[in-house]
């Protein structure tokens, strides 16, 4: 099969960045190679190679010295911020799990995850933008007494050490002893644990091991080479998104991560051209708001080498806008327990590829689409993408029965999304398995519809729910996010959906809308679509 790319070839495997056994050994190695080389930019601050190196062990120094040991739990409450990767690297280095805390989570979701990682040791912070959480952070470790030992980042309270006290007591650990834990530690050993979003149920653990971000690091970068690699973060800690795709895909290569506490367009477009970004990494409803933020036009993207999108499907007005900044711009489809993306559009020119598909596997995964019997399907037909390597989540913490249920009995990975192989070879999304519903006896794929509505040039995004229908059994519901200055009607919008689609999959009400509720992550949030017609 044909594939429409650029003519620049993936990396070979002797030309992408060292294998080397644990996520926490590159800041070391990287700080050999050319230890002045930017590692961390925030705001004025900037951490060279070897200032990141030195930072990393004196955390982990210290984390031995609060009786951490490998395989103990060590949680993290920050925003995207050097703290943040420090604790995670520090963490991994001495063989224990590093477990993120968002700081949008209420104190009912921080009790639940450090109920059920029990981490050792906590670092948090007292205040996060206007939000203070002494009184929550009180209350936490009253119920968690086991909790050894809180570390506040920026104070200390009455059962907390602070964060110059803590590292203090790390210089009691001598060179010889650091190295001694750390040689012991495996590359197949687990080092994250990354709760998924639990709209379904309370959130799980997938555990994550050194091998599994390393692998998918090196492959990624195989295929974007892109250098100088200067990246802004500003996804949320307790996320794949923050953790793997951009922390440790930045940090494998070498390159800079440019740090922006919570995402905001106008700042994101200010750091980009400060700092020189040279690649954008967000999910599409991100990239939607940059694109309309009125600096956008004005803001210097001249080295910027590559936008990229995951986590959803980008509609055509919205990659069309990006390319007056970039030629060059890909998507790729990875989950958490993926641990990264396992399909890329290889920087593809064609439209059809970049918005009406995840692009195609690489020779180092494998992967199907699979019918209900678990069997392969041919191209065009529909059934369940699955993953299969020694990359994936080790399973789920403390959940025998869901990492039961998460692979098939020879290995592969349920995604849990519909998907089919087009002509081209390319992968397509159909949506979630749990997203299909049926109208009048018929299967309905909501991407399907969300895609012709995303093609109105009036629309900006779109999301389908299924609804309960006493006719039909269910009917979609289509909620519109408008360009600004348009107000589309739903007959004209129901219209134009009856010009490209049957009718049973036609959505039956139409939503319109100039802001839609937004993941932490920054997908849209669904059930809170639903939520709303209720």
């Amino acid at each position: 099969m044909t594939r429409t790319v650029r003519p620049s070839r993936p990396l070979a495997e002797q030309e992408r960045p060292p294998r080397l056994d644990l996520i926490s050994d590159y800041p070391r190695f990287w700080a050999g190679v050319e230890p002045d080389r930017d590692a961390v930019i925030f705001g004025p601050s900037r951490w060279s190679y070897r200032d990141l190196a030195d930072q990393v062990d004196s955390y982990a120094r210290a984390l031995l010295a609060a009786g951490v040991h490998p395989g103990d739990r060590v949680a993290t409450l920050s925003p995207p911020h050097p703290d943040y990767y420090v604790t995670f690297l520090a963490t991994a280095s001495i063989g224990a799990i590093w477990v993120g805390l968002n700081p949008r989570y209420q104190r009912r979701e921080l009790d639940y995850v450090l109920g059920d990682a029990t981490p050792a040791l906590v670092f948090t912070r007292e205040r996060v933008g206007d939000r203070d959480f002494r009184t929550d952070l009180d209350a936490l470790s009253e119920a968690h007494p086991g909790v050894r030992r809180w570390v506040r980042l920026d104070g200390s309270g009455e059962h907390a050490d602070s964060q110059t006290r803590f590292l203090e007591r790390g210089a009691s650990v001598s060179d010889t002893q650091l190295a001694s834990i750390h040689a012991a530690v495996s590359t197949d050993a687990p080092c994250l644990i990354v709760y998924t979003s639990g709209t379904t149920g309370q959130p799980k653990g997938a555990l994550i091991s050194h091998h599994g971000l390393i692998r998918v690091a090196r492959v990624q970068h195989g295929i974007w080479p892109v250098s100088p690699l200067r990246v802004v973060n500003n996804l949320p800690i307790n996320h794949i998104g923050c953790v793997g795709d951009i922390t440790c895909d930045t940090l494998v290569p070498g390159g800079a991560i440019i740090f922006q506490e919570q995402f905001e367009p106008g700042g994101m477009l200010e750091l980009i051209e400060r700092e020189g970004a040279t690649l954008l990494g967000h999910v599409p409803t991100a990239l939607e708001y940059l694109a309309r933020h009125p600096r956008f036009d004005q803001t210097d993207f001249s080295r910027m080498q590559l936008i990229i999108w995951s986590g959803a499907a980008a509609p055509v007005t919205l990659i069309e806008r990006l390319r007056s900044k970039c030629a060059d711009m890909a998507s790729a489809y990875g989950m958490t327990e993926t641990v990264g993306s396992v399909t890329f559009t290889f920087d593809s020119d064609e439209m059809a590829v970049l918005a009406g598909s995840i692009g195609w596997p690489v020779d180092e995964y494998e992967m199907r689409i699979a019918g209900s019997d678990g069997t392969a399907l041919p191209p065009g037909e529909t059934g369940e993408l699955q993953v299969r390597g020694d990359f994936l989540t080790l399973g789920y913490w403390n959940r025998p029965d869901a990492t039961r249920d998460l692979f098939t009995a020879d290995g592969w990975l349920h995604t849990g999304d519909l998907g089919t192989i087009g002509p081209d070879g390319t992968y397509r999304l159909l949506g979630r398995l749990k997203e299909m519903f049926k109208s009048g006896g018929y299967n309905v794929y909501p991407r399907e519809i969300e895609t012709v509505l995303e093609s109105h040039p009036d629309v900006a995004m779109a999301a389908v729910l299924g609804v309960a229908d006493p006719t039909f059994q269910e009917v979609g519901h289509a909620f519109v996010l408008v360009h600004p200055g348009r107000s589309p009607t739903p007959e004209a919008l129901e219209q134009f959906c009856r010009e490209s689609l049957a009718n049973y999959k036609v959505p039956k009400r139409f939503i319109v809308a100039t802001d839609f509720p937004m993941l932490p992550i920054g997908k849209i949030d669904k059930q809170a679509l639903r939520a709303s017609q209720t």
